[in-house]
């Protein structure tokens, strides 16, 4: 070694260098006589490249020893199988799902190809696929057990599961795009009278009912507001509603006059959503859209000679404080923790509520009954808590039939219990109202105590049960779910222009 270091710096040659290059030389003559070998005999690791693995390599020197260059042989895997080169991302995407942490996100299925009926369907003029979905309601297969239905809760559940299905393959909407803000086309999301502003938001941003053709239309929608129109016309204290309804008495007009469809079934197929307690008294005006269209009102009112059962459709009245947060609060109490009979606070409106105190307030510990919520009271126990620690929860009506009372009982799980003659109930064409209410006429207010506790316990509980299990129907969720309160109010308007159809 001392002689090779002599004889280096003689010629001015770096002796560490010099190793260097010696090793690159003998490196190259080992891979060419590789290759060499590999033409020579066809069974070479090499002449297999799927079973070769590609481990990167680099000879070793010790430069403390005298031996020269150790080469370090190169280190193969098992008889694993090398991907293709285009499937390297896809794998390392794969590893990557493996092992992070994130919840994993399930996206909802493809959409399906359509059949060929429902493209004949999807060709056929509106009314001739009107006419084939009634023909085949009429003859709905019987649903022994739905996991998404339950069946104690509608009057046919056969029947609503068939229409429901033909809903979702066959209907479109059409909706105006006429009128100005912000009483057409501005939704109102807060307040009792939420439900017209939140069926007016899903249905306008909605892509599987709406069409733009309107000559595909099963059904036309006027995008007005009972409430926004309430705000923008009304003069208060005049007690005055002929300018509301003159104002849409006027748009009507417009529609007819500028597109054809009014006019080809006199409104029959079109339809308008209105919660306030004014709806029905906005159509006086026009004497088809009052008569003829289908009308989905929260003050559905038989006595009132507007409201149509078995074609008009009762709205369910929703009371929205947050409308980021919609479905805030729900739920209630187990039965055996629920201490109170029957509760109900609120004002003193209308014809039922007096009676209710009279016979009721203060009477009976085991009835709840108040006019507005005392402060001594609130203070123990909110509103909200007394429904949700209620068995039965009172719901009369005020200045009209509707109340929003049935459908907080409902979000907190609480038994209904509807005081308002001549009120036909939300969804009534489907839903068993007997199966999770109570019906009280107004002249049996003094036998209220008796009529509840009358009730067996065993029928409560299955009245509860059906409540909690009815809950799904009736809530606004901010992108809809199938069954839930969009898609029942658009399925009772599909149903009740069914109603309509006759079969020659």
């Amino acid at each position: 070694m001392k002689e090779l270091r002599r004889w280096c710096r003689g010629y001015r040659i770096q002796w560490r260098k010099l190793f260097f290059v010696v090793a690159f030389i003998t490196t190259a003559g080992a891979v060419l006589q590789t290759f060499a070998m590999m033409q020579v005999n066809d069974t070479s690791p090499l002449a297999r490249p799927e079973k070769f693995s590609l481990v990167p390599f680099s000879p070793a020197v010790s430069l403390n020893s005298t031996v020269g260059l150790i080469q370090i042989p190169p280190v193969v895997e098992d008889d694993k199988k090398i991907p293709p080169r285009g499937n390297y991302e896809r794998i390392r995407t794969n590893i990557r799902k493996e092992t992070s942490d994130e919840p994993k996100v399930v996206h909802s299925p493809p959409r399906t190809v359509p059949s060929e009926r429902q493209r004949y369907l999807w060709s056929s003029p509106p009314d001739e696929a009107l006419l084939y979905a009634k023909k085949e309601i009429e003859h709905a297969p019987v649903v022994a057990d739905d996991p998404d239905l339950y069946a104690p809760l509608f009057r046919n559940v056969s029947i609503f599961k068939r229409s429901y299905e033909l809903m979702e393959s066959i209907l479109k909407v059409y909706t105006y795009k006429d009128g100005a803000r912000p009483i057409f086309h501005q939704p109102y999301l807060r307040g009792i009278y939420a439900s017209e502003g939140w069926f007016m938001k899903l249905m306008e941003e909605n892509r599987q009912f709406v069409t733009r053709d309107p000559s595909k239309a099963h059904l036309f929608y006027l995008p007005y507001s009972a409430r926004q129109l309430e705000i923008a016309l009304y003069v208060p204290n005049s007690h005055n509603m002929r300018t509301l309804s003159i104002f849409l008495r006027d748009y009507v007009n417009m529609i007819a006059a500028k597109y054809p469809f009014w006019n080809r079934t006199r409104g029959s197929d079109h339809f308008l959503v209105a919660c306030h307690d004014w709806g029905p008294y906005t159509v006086n005006e026009h004497e088809e859209l009052s008569k003829n269209t289908i009308k989905a009102l929260c003050n559905a009112d038989l006595s009132e000679g507007v409201f149509v059962a078995g074609k008009d459709v009762s709205l369910p009245e929703t009371t929205i404080r947050n409308p980021r947060r919609p479905l805030r609060g729900l739920g209630g109490k187990r039965v055996s923790q629920r201490s109170i009979l029957a509760f109900f606070a609120g004002n003193m409106h209308g014809r039922v509520r007096p009676i209710l105190l009279k016979y009721w307030g203060d009477k009976d510990e085991d009835m709840k009954i108040y006019g507005p919520l005392p402060n001594r009271v609130s203070r123990k126990m909110s509103y909200v808590q007394h429904m949700k620690s209620s068995r039965f929860c009172i719901c009369p009506m005020g200045y009209e039939v509707n109340s929003p009372r049935i459908v907080e009982a409902i979000y907190y799980e609480c038994v209904p219990v509807i005081i308002a003659d001549n009120f036909v109930p939300p969804f009534n064409e489907v839903l068993d109202w007997n199966a999770f209410s109570v019906i009280v006429a107004e002249k049996d207010i003094p036998s209220l105590k008796d009529i509840l506790l009358a009730i067996p316990m065993r029928r409560y509980l299955s009245m509860q049960k059906n409540v909690k299990m009815l809950q799904k129907h009736f809530l606004w969720n901010p992108r809809p779910i199938r069954y839930d309160l969009f898609h029942m109010i658009l399925h009772s308007l599909w149903f009740n222009r069914l109603n309509q159809i006759q079969i020659p």
